[in-house]
């Protein structure tokens, strides 16, 4: 994850850009990764974390209708946190990642393992996406690290 982690620091650095995340399940792991890369003050605005749907709805302005509609965990509370996220700071890109990382929490329709994803910016709508990863709690959050910033490195690719 370092790596990718510093991949993705160079390429913010390179293009002026300033990230911004929105974190649920992974409870401000993708915030850690990339600020623990030094000089990260110049491509790292803030992290949100919001565990709770009180947090997503205060903190981000995640509709409570979403939440009742489609839940905390999908691709449209996803959406709402990247925005959230970019309208509450002086951010240029986020990234959002709420699921069930486990043990418990699932259900037949959103097992463990279930991760929603969005990725946002200013100049276009966000995209979003769900996957389902195996593996115990920290492997289900730690593959939801990576894939969100790599998620990152593929939108400031097609800009």
């Amino acid at each position: 994850m370092k790596a990718l982690a510093q991949k993705l620091a160079g390429r913010l650095k390179v293009e002026g850009a300033m990230l911004v995340t929105a974190e649920s399940c992974t409870g401000g792991w993708a915030a850690q990764a990339m600020t623990a890369i030094a000089g990260s003050s110049d491509w790292f605005e803030r992290g949100f974390v919001t565990y709770s749907n009180a947090a997503k709805e205060e903190l981000l302005g995640v509709k409570k209708g979403t939440l009742q509609n489609h839940g905390a965990v999908s691709e449209e509370a996803a959406r709402e946190m990247a925005i959230g996220a970019l309208e509450r700071s002086r951010g240029t890109v986020s990234l959002a990642i709420t699921g069930i990382a486990g043990p418990s929490g699932g259900s037949a329709q959103k097992p463990v393992g279930t991760v929603c994803f969005a990725w946002a910016t200013k100049a276009g709508p966000p995209r979003a996406e769900t996957r389902h990863f195996k593996g115990d709690r920290e492997a289900v959050r730690r593959q939801s690290v990576e894939h969100a910033l790599a998620g990152v490195l593929e939108l400031l690719d097609k800009r």
